[in-house]
């Protein structure tokens, strides 16, 4: 075995035979009953998001990197020089960074840049989702959520034991009905739906939401960096900041990094601080994401030619899957969603494409409804024309075998047409 002869000396040792006591019996029932028959029948042993490894020549559209900007000279750079002079930061919960820090000068930053007071940074936007809703909602805030927010979205409505009401999907009136009937209390929106890629309708929602005195939150996990001045947001976009109370998002998207955050209040800061459980119960980020993070705002800021081209490509590739009669008329953004209904369907769906070198991402219960799996297209900026176009030929090619014109969501849509 090696002698240490410092503190960064790898160490040998021999192997250990892995041991566990067993799961108990009711545990080992509850996936006998709830999931063995979905993994081996309908996933054939292989976990459903799990297909065939990209090649050189794939077309990969199975990230969120929506302005390319992984890798980006300036973000790397910051990122290098962060890790050389940081080596005696003190890694500890994200409370016990002091004003004047580089966590709170990018906080900031971030609150600056999408309108707002201040901002918090976590570890995640499922964090980010799940620590504010905790403390600003509590069992008598009624919250009104879209039916198809983000799980992060209900899991901090459940954290705060608020009462949940969700409404249809997009629908103005049937939330007005429900803060009618239910009060004043919590509006939650995505600015940019991550299943979908629909847009919010955004400036009807927050009237609704004044009209009955709801405080407003909007996710713009998915806008980000995509849409706005400068990248601002939808919200910025719509000249909304002064009427949304609440932003959050995470920097897993556009901003491709490891972190999410949320605005808030300068009136409400030291009492957040004190209630939010994963701002109190979570390290702080790491010295090179924070300069990481801090270059990529200044990239997303000048970054109007890729925000362009972005939109180009969804509008050119959303047109070319329509016309092969691929029922995606409920999106309209980077994001393109191919709901070919039960999961087995959207597994031959992937393999169709997988096997002509075009990967997006499996998406099922609990991120879908049980029967309402699909394959999710997410749109980058620095996809070449060639790109589109073997994407374009490959959905033609396979149009034929999946017959997406038959999907449950298109019978449906044929369906309302008709009423």
């Amino acid at each position: 075995m090696e002698v240490v002869a410092n503190k960064f000396t790898a160490v040998t040792a021999h192997p250990v035979q892995p041991t566990e006591p067993g799961l108990s019996t009711h545990l080992r029932r509850r996936i006998e009953t709830t999931f063995k028959d979905r993994y081996e029948k309908e996933w054939g042993r292989k976990f459903v998001t799990h297909g065939r490894a990209p090649g050189p020549d794939s077309v990969r559209l199975d990230g969120n990197d929506y302005l390319s900007v992984t890798g980006h000279p300036d973000i790397v750079q910051a990122q290098l020089e962060a890790l050389r002079c940081n080596q005696d930061f003190v890694v500890q919960s994200g409370v016990f960074q002091m004003d004047g820090s580089a966590t709170s000068r990018f906080e900031a930053e971030l609150a600056a840049f999408v309108g707002k007071q201040g901002a918090l940074l976590c570890q995640s936007g499922y964090t980010a989702n799940l620590g504010l809703i905790q403390v600003i909602a509590d069992p008598e805030t009624p919250v009104y959520l879209d039916s198809l927010a983000h799980m992060s979205l209900w899991e901090g409505v459940r954290a705060a034991g608020a009462p949940a009401h969700a409404f249809r999907h997009n629908d103005p009136e049937h939330f007005a009905r429900m803060a009618k009937r239910h009060g004043p209390g919590l509006l939650i929106v995505d600015s940019v739906y991550s299943t979908t890629g629909a847009l919010c309708p955004l400036v009807e929602m927050v009237e609704v939401a004044e009209q009955h005195g709801c405080m407003i939150l909007v996710d713009e996990s998915h806008s980000l960096g995509t849409h706005g001045p400068q990248g601002r947001g939808l919200v910025a976009e719509l000249d909304l900041a002064h009427r949304v109370h609440f932003i959050t998002a995470s920097l897993a998207k556009a901003f491709a990094g490891r972190a999410g955050f949320f605005t808030m209040p300068d009136e409400l800061r030291q009492y957040l601080m004190c209630h939010s459980y994963p701002s109190i119960f979570s390290s702080c980020l790491l010295p090179h994401e924070i300069a990481g993070l801090a270059a990529t705002l200044q990239v997303v800021q000048r970054s109007d030619t890729e925000r362009a081209e972005l939109r180009r490509k969804t509008l050119r590739l959303r047109q070319a899957f329509s016309d092969l009669g691929y029922p995606i008329h409920h999106g309209s953004e980077q994001i393109i969603s191919l709901e070919a209904g039960i999961e087995m369907d959207t597994l031959a769906l992937r393999d169709a494409l997988e096997a002509r070198g075009v990967f997006g991402a499996v998406f099922c219960a609990p991120a879908t409804s049980r029967n309402r799996s699909m394959l999710r297209l997410t749109l980058n900026s620095a996809l070449t024309d060639a790109e589109m176009s073997h994407v374009e030929a490959a959905a033609a090619q396979v149009a034929p075998l999946v017959k997406p014109w038959e999907w449950p969501i298109a019978r449906r849509q044929r369906g309302r047409e008709a009423s």
